[in-house]
């Protein structure tokens, strides 16, 4: 009987150190030390919030620089975060993935050898804001020429918002969609 004790106290502790105590003060500290982050990333244009920079959106018109794809739910759904998982010998992703290419093909007047990977795959939560230099490259006569500006501004505008490597070393060089779009819409 008194082990039983002993476990049920055991267990009433750890369940109100680490249910309710660690998670209050991680989530403080974290307010605390990152608020912008903790909140969300949001980004604002004209005090209306727009969106966040860590969750892709879609952008169908040709005056702003597309997302790569989404997997998640009915599209870029944050309630639904995850891949198609879909292998690489699947019909269905090949078959996707070929009218992909097509599509772009089409709208940025490329043969399919020149679109990149990033374009016509989605990433492994379906949610990912960025999408490679070469991809936004690709895109830039197309949002140019929508917008009616110089393509070497909308380029500007690329290499002013890729960003590096993490401390140089980690991940790849990307280019956040909404905050490049966002930049577009303040060119004028």
């Amino acid at each position: 009987m008194r082990e039983l004790w002993i476990s049920i106290r055991m267990t009433v502790i750890l369940t109100l150190l680490l249910g309710l105590l660690y998670p209050v003060a991680m989530t403080a500290i974290g307010y605390a030390m990152f608020p912008r982050q903790a909140e969300g990333s949001l980004l604002a244009q004209d005090s209306t919030i727009v969106g966040s920079e860590l969750i892709g959106q879609s952008f169908a018109s040709a005056k702003y620089f597309h997302s790569r794809p989404s997997a998640a739910g009915n599209g870029y759904d944050a309630t639904s975060s995850g891949g198609s998982n879909l292998g690489p010998t699947s019909k269905a992703l090949m078959d996707s993935v070929g009218k992909r290419i097509k599509d772009v093909t089409q709208s940025e007047g490329v043969q399919a050898s020149q679109v990149p990977i990033d374009l016509v795959t989605a990433s492994g939560s379906g949610l990912d804001p960025d999408i490679s230099p070469a991809a936004a490259d690709l895109q830039a006569e197309r949002v140019a020429k929508a917008r009616a500006v110089n393509p070497d501004a909308v380029r500007q505008l690329i290499q002013d918002n890729t960003h590096g490597r993490w401390l140089g070393l980690f991940g790849e060089p990307g280019v956040n969609v909404l905050k490049l779009n966002l930049a577009l819409d303040s060119l004028h």
